[in-house]
């Protein structure tokens, strides 16, 4: 008994936190307010994220007074005046080049060296950058911090490389960041502490402890519960039909979860982007900038996923929508917490929360699940709906075993006729200007496909998926020499295009699927002996 009541305490205590999360570092919109607006709207730097990365030179007083003074003389040039103070940031893999001979495997091996940052224990002074205990891997190209979502299939590679130390310490970072903050920020940036991302971290302790044993599981028990109560605030207050930060709870009483950025201003790294798309948009500032910051945190940003159909990103509506992909990672969540809870002998918090995983599957069967089309959506809890828009989120409740056979068998034909080209999987049946739409396709989305697949025993699909995949990748590197962010699987003699940046190499996620596929599957392509 007395155990069960400190267990209690605890959450109610970690709850409170969730609710009440510190206040971070000042972002670069608050240290330089007035030049801040000038650089972004002026578009001194074709791609706003490079202010909002670059290192001040001076304190902010200091610059703000000299900007003062400057920009009323003749002939003041903006884009001079930021490079005198401002150190600017170069590529993650800048200098970097590989020979396509050596191989794919060679290459890969090298890019986890180029991509990989040592920990710090601080910064800069200013500097937007948060520090990280220890060593973690960035993306590539203009992502020169670690992503939370990417890292989970970044970790697949790495445990294919044979890299456990840098998987754990990537793990510590987010437990840090879990510790620090109240939850897992977008990334390791100050511009990002208003949002995070679809909630991979259990997925990643559970891939540590597949190599580790339990002990993982015990060790990341309290961030994990953390993270759950980050997700959760506001739980047991909401009404039915209404919705408070990332809560919903549904006609029926149930509660499921949305994307939500607690910011209602503009994106800082996209700053002149979501400023002109809101003039274009029929609803409030505010109201638009909340729905575009929560689609950055679905990390589908952007997709007509979230759009009313037939219209742009002047419609967005992320935050009316409750996302199958989501919960299926918060029901994931909540089965390890169970398994953590076992092991920590608290059994009450443990039957309570496999009690919850049960609930959720039991809502995204009753809400999410589509038998007319044969494919799990997501939900306009607004208007009480199944959204209208088929994308390959569809494919989380196969990959997280909530799907019945039946409904696994509808999806994979679903997914064979519809989604299914000559390089891999649509991300949506609709062809947009936006990267997470047709005819584009992403790494982390081809896994979850082929998991989903596996775990239902359509093996052939799967391995079709698969191989597709890898042989687009290996298409590419064999012309490029390179790994991309996102490919075209229509027109596999293209790259991926569409989206606010131009295509982006390197790239950690799409390196760590395609080591993880290989351990399944045969090299599409003869790969050399020998590395270099």
């Amino acid at each position: 008994m007395k155990k069960v009541f400190v267990a209690c305490l605890g959450l109610l205590l970690l709850s409170r936190l969730a609710g009440a999360q510190p206040a971070g570092p000042r972002s670069p919109r608050q240290l330089f307010p007035g030049l801040f607006e000038a650089v972004q709207l002026g578009r001194i730097f074709p791609d706003n994220k490079t202010f909002v990365d670059a290192v001040p030179l001076e304190a902010p007083a200091v610059v703000l007074a000299a900007y003062e003074e400057q920009r009323r003389l003749p002939g003041f040039d903006l884009g001079r005046f930021v490079r005198a103070y401002f150190r600017l940031p170069e590529t993650s893999a800048s200098g970097y080049h590989t020979r396509v001979a050596g191989g794919i495997r060679h290459h890969l091996d090298t890019l986890w060296t180029v991509l990989r940052r040592p920990g710090q224990d601080s910064v800069a002074p200013y500097s937007s950058l948060l520090p990280l205990p220890r060593p973690y891997v960035v993306p590539g190209g203009r992502f020169r911090e670690v992503y939370y979502w990417d890292s989970y299939f970044t970790m697949l590679g790495l445990r294919v490389s044979g890299r456990p130390e840098l998987m754990r310490g990537m793990l510590d970072n987010f437990a840090f960041l879990i510790t620090r903050y109240g939850f897992v920020p977008n990334g390791n940036r100050t511009y990002y502490l208003t949002r995070s991302q679809p909630p991979f971290f259990s997925r990643m302790v559970e891939l540590l402890a597949q190599e580790q044993g339990d002990t993982v599981l015990r060790r990341y028990h309290q961030p994990l519960l953390r993270e759950y109560l980050f997700w959760m605030a506001g739980a047991d207050s909401v009404a039915a039909g209404a919705a408070f930060r990332s809560v919903v709870r549904l006609p029926g009483g149930e509660i499921l979860n949305r994307y939500w950025d607690r910011s209602e201003e503009p994106r800082e790294e996209s700053y002149l982007e979501d400023v002109t798309a809101a003039r274009r948009s029929a609803q409030p500032p505010g109201q638009f900038y909340r729905n575009v910051r929560a689609a950055a945190a679905s990390g589908w940003d952007f997709s007509s996923r979230w759009f009313v159909p037939g219209q742009g990103l002047e419609s967005i509506r992320t935050t009316s929508l409750v996302p199958v992909d989501l919960n299926c990672l918060l029901y994931q969540l909540e089965l390890t917490l169970a398994r953590s809870s076992r092991l920590q002998l608290e059994t009450a918090a443990a039957r309570r929360f496999q009690d919850r995983a049960a609930a959720r599957a039991k809502a995204l069967q009753r809400y999410c699940w589509n038998a007319r089309a044969g494919w799990f959506q997501d939900y306009d809890w607004e208007q009480r709906r199944l959204a209208p828009v088929r994308t390959l989120a569809g494919m989380f409740p196969l990959e997280s075993g909530l799907a019945t056979p039946a409904q696994a068998r509808k999806a994979a034909a679903v997914l064979r006729q519809e989604f299914l080209q000559a390089g891999g999987l649509l991300t949506t049946l609709t062809t947009t200007d936006q990267q997470w739409d047709a005819p584009n396709a992403w790494a982390p989305l081809q896994w979850v496909a082929v998991q989903g697949l596996l775990r239902y025993q359509q093996h052939e699909l799967a391995a079709t998926v698969a191989r597709r995949w890898m042989e687009l990748n290996y298409r590419v590197f064999q012309r490029t020499g390179k790994l991309m962010e996102k490919y075209d699987v229509v027109n596999t003699a293209a790259l991926g295009g569409g989206g606010e940046y131009p295509l982006q190499d390197g790239f950690g996620w799409t390196n760590g699927v395609l080591l993880d596929l290989l351990q399944r599957y045969p090299a599409p392509t003869q790969e050399p002996a020998g590395g270099e």
